[in-house]
Order: C-alpha cells, then structure tokens, then sequence
C-alpha cells in the first residue's frame, strides 16, 4: 500500500498495516526526523479513550503513557452564567474520557515504532509528482526520479490534499470568521486534570490538562482560544504583558497566575468536507477526507477512527485474498465512515454556531439546556460515552481487539 502523508493521521494508518502484515510506503515532503528534539512547542492533542485504545494495540502508547494528562472531568459552561454541564469520570465507571497529548510526543512515539517494524518504507522528504491510478495498481512518479507501485493509495496528506484534488472530488468548504489561538500555559494551581469548555461570545475557550513538568504534574494546561477573525492576528501581535492580560480575561483566575511556556500559533478556523472517501484505488483518511472545528476536540480522534477502520476494512480483505484495492473493498470503508464522519461535522458546526453568539434568548436556552443535561444522569451518561470515543460501530482496535 501507498500512504501519501507521513504525519500524525498517515504514520498511525502505517504502523496499523505493517503490524498486520501489509507492506506500506510512505511519502512524505517533509523529514520525520526534523523537530524530534524541540522543546514544548504548545500544540497538543485530545486522545479520546476509545483512540486510546487503538495507540495501546499498535505499540504506539507505551512511550507516550508518562506524557498524557487524564482527562478525568470535564466542565463546560457559558461565560461568567451559574449553569454548567460537569462529566465526572467516576460517574463513567472511573475510567478517563481520555488523555492530553503534546504533538511533539506523538511524532516521537510514531517515528519509533515505524522504525521497528520492516514492514515499512517511509521515503522523505519526497513529493509526488504524479499518481496513475490503473486496472492492476497505482504508480506514484516521485521529485527524485524514483517510482513506487502498489495496489492501494491513501491520502493522508492534510486539509488541502492535493492527492485529494487530482481526483476531482469536490469539497464542500465554508470557513468560519474565526481563528484559533493555540499555546501552552503553566499556572499556579494545579488543574486536577480537569477540562474546561469556556463558550464566549467569539467562540469557545478551552483549558485542556497537559502533565507539564513531571516534578509537579498538573501545572500545565493546553490553551485553544476561539477569536474573531479579524480581531486574531492583532492579539498574535501583543506585546508579552497585553497578550497575558487578554489571556487572563478569559481564562480567569481559578488557576492562579499564568505564563506562557512555548511558541503561540494561530490559524484559520473552517469546514472542509469531501463528497465522497474513496475513488479509484484511493481511500482519503484524516483531513483529506474532513476537517471540523476543534470545539469539542475531536479532529485527530476522528482521524485516527478512519485509520482503525480502513485497516481493519483492507486486512481482511488480505486474509481474504482479495484485491485491497478493489472497489467493492473500498465502498465498505466509505459506507462504514460516512454516517460517523457527517454526524460529527454537523455537531461541532452546530455547536458552534449556536454558542458563539450573545443573543439573549439563546443564551437563556443555552443556559437552560447545560443546566437541564446535568440533573439527568441518563441523558449524561450518553453524552460522556461520546467524548470517551465509545458510541458507534466501533473497529477492533477500538475495542480492544487485535486487527
């Protein structure tokens, strides 16, 4: 197989074949092996428990398991309102509904179980010039002269694939009038691995739990901060006291000072959503295939369930004999993603929507609704088993089962 996107999403969909017996090459433009020993630098991500699992089954975990912050509560709330929605881990049969992870952690992770499995060719940094898909195969032309062929090709390579738009799959896309800010705080008090879900007028502000310095876990939190697009880059430009001080407002001071540890990024906020997942001998995984808003931080999670289950999909068709690259192989992937894939969009766009607003009567509903949720256990018990990753038809690797 040919994976194009050697990154978090393709690396991952790499390791999943090999460990199963699949030969993979990946591409990539840029070296895995650059940034491997950089400090913090302030992106991290939300391993749900159920994606957990599935970096547990493929070697993935162990090395990362010091690193990851539980996720053991969560609390969202509106502003400065009374009401709130709190998830208690203990109330979810005492597991975590997941982990924080620095990315930086993640790319070590991965760029040493792909070196333990001979399974893999990871050819980068390398570009794709050109990809024949045919009757027999795929054929990809790369910048320095060389070919690979395989049965299969994947498009792992991000939200502007350009292995995607040599297909001519079209793309329903809209952007937001939003940026997101993201980087790294240390603060006063420890956080007690709890999530916090702020939903402010411009968007959502959320405080995610990071373990930080290990001699004092807890004092680290990932910052995602959803700003107006045009207020985003002016904030970027603040000196070191006027960005604390926009920072402060929001965050508030239930932590104690703040200080912020590492780079600040910020980018653009925007759906992007393909019409379709497969093509032919093309599977599209990650953000080539979607890409949502992070208000419930589910981007890389819903990645990675597309890995678990386009490997699951095309290692039994192995087993099987069958042509991995066969059409009727690939609709079994796409009619197993799409419906997960389109609910989850339509949620974070829908919630973004209806919380990024300060139109009283919404806020009176919005208010109403968190409040409403939190007195009904039943109710609160479904919405805790989503953010743990664990409602759907769940792959192998998500249940704790071997491919």
């Amino acid at each position: 197989m040919l994976i194009v996107g050697g990154g978090l999403v393709g690396s991952t969909l790499a390791i999943a074949l090999a460990q199963a017996g699949v030969d993979v090459v990946v591409i990539d433009t840029q070296d895995p092996r650059a940034g491997l020993d950089a400090g913090l630098d302030g992106r991290a991500s939300a391993i749900a428990l159920a994606t957990q699992r599935v970096l547990a089954g493929l070697g993935i975990w162990p090395p990362l398991e010091a690193h990851a912050a539980p996720i053991k509560d969560i609390r969202v709330s509106e502003g400065r309102s009374p009401f709130f929605l709190h998830y208690d881990h203990r109330e979810a049969g005492g597991q975590p509904f997941g982990f924080m992870v620095e990315n930086r952690n993640l790319r070590k992770a991965l760029f040493h179980r792909v070196g333990e499995l001979n399974a893999i060719r990871f050819l980068a940094p390398a570009v794709v010039t050109a990809l024949a898909r045919e009757g027999a195969g795929v054929t990809a032309d790369l910048s320095n002269g060389r070919k690979v062929k395989a049965r299969l090709a994947v498009a792992a390579d991000g939200r502007n694939s350009r292995t995607r738009e040599g297909t001519g799959i079209r793309v329903t896309h809209w952007p937001y009038e939003q940026a997101a800010i993201v980087c790294s705080v240390a603060h006063e008090l420890s956080h007690d691995f709890t999530a916090h879900e702020h939903f402010l007028a411009a968007g959502p502000f959320a405080i995610l739990p990071l373990m930080g310095d290990p001699g004092r876990p807890g004092h680290c939190s990932s910052i995602v901060w959803t700003e107006r697009a045009d207020l985003a880059p002016t904030i970027m430009t603040l000196d070191e006291k006027d960005f604390m001080a926009e920072l402060q407002r929001r965050f508030g001071d239930f932590l104690g000072d703040l200080e912020v540890i590492g780079p600040k990024w910020s980018y653009p906020l925007s759906l992007r959503f393909a019409e379709r997942t497969i093509d032919k001998r093309l599977a599209l995984v990650g953000d080539a295939a979607h890409a949502m808003h992070p208000i419930a931080g589910q981007g890389l999670n819903m990645g990675l369930r597309d890995v678990a289950a386009l490997a699951e999909v095309v290692v039994d068709a192995k087993r099987l004999g069958l042509d991995i690259g066969d059409g009727t192989v690939l609709e079994g992937y796409q009619r197993w993603r799409r419906f997960d894939n389109t609910l989850m969009l339509a949620m974070t766009d829908g919630l973004n929507r209806l919380f990024s607003n300060h139109i009283r009567p919404l806020r009176l509903a919005r208010d109403i609704g968190l409040a409403a949720v939190n007195k009904l256990p039943p109710l609160k018990k479904v919405f805790m088993r989503q953010a743990m990753g664990l409602v759907g038809d769940l792959p192998r690797l998500m249940r704790n089962q071997p491919l």
